[in-house]
């Protein structure tokens, strides 16, 4: 396959390589020896760290110099100008500058000659040696011109080349210059390090090692666990006793079970709002007269203020009168001219007293006198709410029977907090102290009732119930198998028959001890640890009253009781 292709000389002089920041020594190297031209321009990136390493470095010279290149490092950085230097290597700060090797830095390592005068040839022309002297002074574009001619200037050409790629070298290029630029083959006993694959295995291997560390602390420390089970022959005993509590007591009486009692009291303030129910008509009041008759012997004083009364309707006379007697007729009858007329006002306002004439009834009548009353008018209606008696009694009740169970149980936490056993049956309130918005027969919409009452409820000492406890449950223990378990003061119930006062009450109280092997748990814990199931069962028999024990272990792999915290021991009681 023939190939036309143009260049500015017959074979190119320099070849310019850049260099990626993320670029390997063994990267860079490889582009080194593929590289085609004598002098090559390797163009590094800011910060290259790969070269800030003297032994890149040196790798690096070694490279060309086995490949036959003139190697020219463009960089500007500080920091690789010594290690350049130190291995011999040329440095332009641009393409275009002028090369010169660095000053090297004062080592005790021998460094490698670099004045011997490399020899550049592009293939067409005799090889010359090249004066570094000299090269110093000129720039890396006409050290790579005069790798053409050895004074090829820029001017110099557009030439046309005919190359067959597939057969022969192309024409005007020498055998030697084609094989000298053809890629130089790697050679394998150069071998570099590659330590950022070191950094990731070692990096790699440290995780393995805390992992391993971090299963080994949980399989063994952390997961291993141990429950055991105890079946023991215990039994309950009941107690039942009637107790005298007594807040003047100082001691307890265990003969006569009287116990010393200590008084909670807690106040409650409660409200309750009620209707008013009851009315008052505070119309005009209906008038008229009233016409009495006398058909007594004598005469009859009639007082101002006298009521008289009709249909449940009464009238109040307004003044006094006399009323004569009558006279009779000869056979004896009244002839009722014996008269005398007052004038009455009703005794409440209201229309529903504008009554008809009629007959009313006089009070405080000696059985002679007869009243008639005249058409009663004037009397109007103008209604208002007043409250009754009944209304306050209603919203009393209804204080006095709302719940109280949270009163109750203050007063119980309040005597748990002391350390003492509160005894509820003995919860008692106490009378009502009642205040109201108004007072019977005002008149308003509604009242407003307010009540305090003082709640109260009796404790004694826990140890004081213990002691009268183990007095009755030891007498009926299995001695040197048995031992009180649980007295069970703490769940003990206390009823009474008749309220007791905020000085004293007689209850009854009723409990269910326990009574079953002695066994420490704690202590326990501690003496089996490490012990195989085995082991732990041998030792847990041995204490009198138990029955049975199991033994589980987890997960699969722990065979062995861990340590205290990762234990937990439960003992069955008999039914």
């Amino acid at each position: 396959m023939n190939v036309k292709i143009q260049s500015a000389s017959s074979v190119p002089g320099k070849e310019t390589i850049y260099v990626d920041i993320d670029d390997e020594i063994t990267a860079i190297i490889d582009k080194v020896r593929g590289a085609r031209g004598q002098v090559v321009a390797l163009v590094l990136p800011k910060r290259a760290t790969v070269l800030q390493s003297i032994v890149n470095m040196k790798l690096l010279k070694r490279t060309a110099d086995d490949a036959g290149k003139n190697l020219v490092l463009i960089t500007s950085e500080a920091g690789l100008l010594p290690l350049a230097g130190a291995v011999g290597l040329h440095v332009a700060s641009t393409p275009t500058s002028k090369p010169s090797v660095p000053s090297a830095p004062v080592v005790n390592d021998e460094m490698e000659d670099i004045e011997a005068p490399l020899s550049i040839t592009d293939g067409t022309a005799e090889t010359e040696e090249f004066d570094t002297a000299a090269a110093a002074a000129r720039s890396v574009g006409e050290l790579a011109a005069a790798g053409a001619t050895g004074k090829v200037i820029d001017d110099e050409i557009d030439e046309a080349v005919d190359m067959d790629m597939d057969d022969a070298a192309p024409a005007g290029i020498s055998k030697q210059a084609t094989e000298k630029t053809a890629k130089p083959k790697k050679d394998k006993k150069l071998s570099v390090p590659n330590f950022d694959s070191f950094r990731k295995r070692l990096a790699l291997a440290g995780v393995a090692l805390v992992v391993l560390v971090a299963a080994w602390f949980y399989a063994f420390v952390v997961a291993p666990k141990a429950t055991i089970t105890i079946h023991t022959d215990s039994s309950t005993i009941p107690t039942n006793l009637n107790l005298t509590l007594d807040t003047s007591a100082k001691s307890l009486d265990a003969s006569d079970n009287v116990v010393p009692a200590t008084l909670q009291s807690q106040p409650k303030t409660a409200t309750q709002q009620v209707p008013a129910t009851g009315q008052q008509n505070n119309g005009q009041k209906a008038s008229g007269t009233i016409t009495l008759t006398n058909c007594s012997g004598s005469a009859v004083v009639v007082a101002a203020g006298t009521s008289f009364s009709s249909n449940g309707h009464t009238f109040i006379a307004q003044n006094s009168t006399t009323v004569p007697d009558s006279n009779y007729y000869h056979s004896g009858d009244c002839k009722n001219d014996g008269k005398g007329t007052v004038n009455v006002t009703a005794l409440k306002g209201g229309a529903d007293y504008n009554l008809a004439a009629g007959s009313y009834a006089m009070a405080h009548n000696p059985g002679s006198v007869s009243a008639q009353g005249s058409q009663m008018s004037g009397g109007t209606d103008d209604i208002t709410k007043i409250v009754q008696q009944s209304d306050i009694d209603n919203a009393t009740s209804k204080i006095t029977s709302s719940d109280n169970d949270s009163v109750k149980q203050q007063l119980v936490s309040n005597l748990q907090s002391k350390g003492l056993q509160p005894v509820p049956s003995t919860f008692l309130a106490g009378t009502p102290q009642v205040t109201t918005s108004a007072k019977a027969g005002d008149a308003t919409d509604n009242v407003t009732v307010t009540a305090v009452t003082t709640y109260s409820m009796l404790a004694v000492k826990k140890s004081d119930l213990q002691t009268l406890v183990r007095n009755n449950v030891e007498g009926q223990l299995d001695k040197g198998k048995q031992v009180i378990l649980d007295d069970g003061v703490a769940n003990a119930s206390f009823t009474q028959a008749n309220p007791g006062t905020t000085t004293g009450a007689s209850v009854a109280m009723s409990t269910k001890s326990q009574a079953g092997p002695q066994l420490d748990v704690a202590a326990l814990k501690t003496q089996l640890s490490g012990k195989k199931s085995g082991d732990v069962k041998n030792i847990i028999k041995q204490t009198p009253g138990v029955t049975a024990v199991d033994v589980k272990f987890s997960p699969f792999w722990v065979n062995s009781i861990p340590k205290a915290s990762k234990v937990t021991i439960t003992i069955v009681k008999a039914e």
